[in-house]
C-alpha cells in the first residue's frame, strides 16, 4: 500500500515484516466500557497536602513568612541561601542564624519533604537511581547520571501517571496525585547534595568536584522524563520551572536551555508552554507516526491526534525558536518498520526544516517479550531512512536499564 505525504515524498508501506500490537504484559490495562484505555488528568481525591516550602514561595511571600513568625525579612534569604546554593536543610549547619528559635525557623520554611527509601547505581556510580517517599507515603523516582561535560537529573512531576500507556511501568499503577513544586525541586536539592558530598561517581573533571570554571560541580541538565506526565500538572511544574531558573539565592541558577519538558502530546498545554516565553527544551514522546498505533501506543492520541500533537510542537518551535526533540523508542516489529521512519520523516518535513531532532531510544531488551528491543540492523536502518530525508536523528545510549532507571521503568518499587 502506497501513502502520498507531501508534493514529492511517497511512504510505502510494506507487509514483509510482522505487525506486533502493543498490550500489557504481566498487568491489567484500565479501559473503559468500549475497551479503550481511560486517561486519569485529575488526581484523586486525598487528604492532606504537601506542607508549604520555601520552594513553593516566591522571594516576596519567603519575605512575609518570616515576617509572620516575628523576625526581619532579610532571614529568608539567608535560610534561601542554605537550601539553594548550600543544599542543606539542616539547622545546626545555619550558624548564621541565631541559635534561639532556629530549628522552629527553619522547621517552618523548609519541613520535609522527601525520605531517601533506597539508592542503587551503576555504570561505574555514574548513574543513580533514588526512591523516594514523600510525607504522604506516596512513592516516586528520580535518576541522577554523569555524562562528559554535564551531569542530568531526570525528574519526576507526578507521583504514578495517568496515560496508560502499555509499556511503561509508571503507568500500571494510575496517578496517584500530583507532586508540588517544592517536591520537584527538592528532587535537584538533594542531587546537588550527593554530588557535593562525592557521592556521585565517575570520572571527575578535575579536583574537589569542580566544573571547568572551578565552580563545584552540580546537576546542570534537568529532564522531566521522571514518573508523571509533566504538562498534566501544569501549575506546578512552571512553578518548579522558575524556580530553577531564578538566579541563586533565589533558586537555583539554571539556564532555560538545559531544562527539557517532556510530553506524550497533550496539544493545548504545549500550546500553553509555547506562549510562556521561556527558552525551555521540548521533547514530545512520540513513538508512532500512525494513529492506529498510536492510539494504542499512546492512548491520548485517542484525544490528541499525531498531527495535533506535531503541529503544537512545530507552534512551540515558531514560538521560542528552540529546536524540538522527538523521542521514539524503538520497539522490536511493532514500530521500527522502515515504513514507518519513512512516514515520520515526511511528517515532520511538512512542516518545515531545521525545527526538529530525532532521538529514537531502544527499548530494553526483554526475551520473550514484546516490549523488547528492535535489532541492531533494523534500528540502524531506521536511522539512515530519517536521515536520508535530512533530519537530525541520534539513536540514543539508554542510562540505568540494569537498575531499572531507563526509560519507561520507574516504577517507584519500595
Amino acid at each position: 500500500m502506497t501513502e502520498k505525504r507531501g508534493a514529492r515524498n511517497l511512504t510505502v508501506r510494506s507487509d514483509e515484516r510482522p505487525q506486533v500490537r502493543p498490550t500489557a504484559e504481566g498487568w491489567k490495562q484500565n479501559v473503559d466500557a468500549d475497551g479503550r484505555p481511560t486517561l486519569q488528568f485529575e488526581q484523586p481525591k486525598r487528604g492532606a497536602k504537601p506542607p508549604v516550602h520555601l520552594a513553593d514561595l516566591t522571594p516576596e511571600e519567603r519575605k512575609a513568612k518570616v515576617t509572620e513568625l516575628g523576625l526581619p525579612g532579610f532571614r529568608a534569604k539567608q535560610i534561601s541561601t542554605h537550601y539553594f546554593s548550600h543544599y542543606t536543610s539542616d539547622p545546626e549547619k545555619m550558624t548564621d542564624l541565631p541559635a534561639a528559635g532556629r530549628a522552629e525557623l527553619v522547621e517552618s520554611l523548609l519541613p520535609p519533604l522527601m525520605t531517601e527509601v533506597k539508592r542503587l547505581s551503576t555504570d561505574n556510580g555514574d548513574t543513580i537511581k533514588f526512591l523516594w517517599r514523600l510525607f504522604d507515603g506516596a512513592l516516586v523516582e528520580s535518576v541522577l547520571m554523569r555524562y562528559p561535560g554535564r551531569i542530568t537529573l531526570c525528574v519526576s512531576s507526578q507521583a504514578g501517571c495517568g496515560m496508560n500507556c502499555p509499556f511503561c511501568a509508571t503507568g500500571q499503577a494510575g496517578l496517584t496525585r500530583n507532586m508540588s513544586a517544592a517536591e520537584i525541586v527538592d528532587q535537584v536539592v538533594r542531587a546537588n547534595a550527593v554530588i557535593a558530598a562525592g557521592e556521585l561517581g565517575g570520572k571527575r573533571r578535575n579536583a574537589g568536584n569542580q566544573d571547568t570554571e572551578g565552580q563545584p560541580e552540580r546537576v546542570n541538565n534537568i529532564v522531566f522524563m521522571g514518573m508523571g506526565e509533566p504538562l498534566a500538572n501544569y501549575n506546578r511544574l512552571m512553578t518548579a520551572v522558575r524556580t530553577m531558573l531564578a538566579p541563586q539565592p533565589e533558586g537555583l541558577g539554571m539556564s532555560a536551555r538545559h531544562i527539557t519538558v517532556s510530553s506524550v502530546g497533550l496539544a493545548p498545554a504545549i500550546h500553553k508552554l509555547a506562549d510562556e516565553g521561556l527558552q525551555l527544551t521540548f521533547a514530545l514522546s512520540f513513538h508512532a507516526p500512525d494513529d492506529e498505533l498510536r492510539d494504542e501506543l499512546i492512548p491520548v492520541n485517542s484525544r490528541w491526534k499525531v498531527d495535533e500533537a506535531l503541529d503544537a510542537a512545530y507552534n512551540y518551535y515558531e514560538k521560542t525558536g528552540r529546536r524540538v526533540s522527538i523521542e521514539y523508542a524503538l520497539i522490536k516489529d511493532m514500530n521500527d518498520h522502515a515504513w514507518r521512519a519513512d512516514l515520520l520523516a515526511d511528517k515532520l518535513n511538512e512542516r518545515g526544516r531545521g525545527w526538529v531532532h530525532v532521538n529514537p531510544i531502544p527499548l530494553n531488551p526483554t526475551p520473550g517479550s514484546i516490549w523488547t528491543a528492535s535489532e541492531p540492523h533494523i534500528a540502524r536502518e531506521f536511522v539512515r531512512r530519517i536521515e536520508e530525508r535530512g533530519i537530525p536523528t541520534t539513536l540514543r545510549d539508554t542510562r540505568g536499564k540494569e537498575i531499572d532507571g531507563a526509560c519507561g521503568q520507574l516504577a517507584a518499587a519500595d
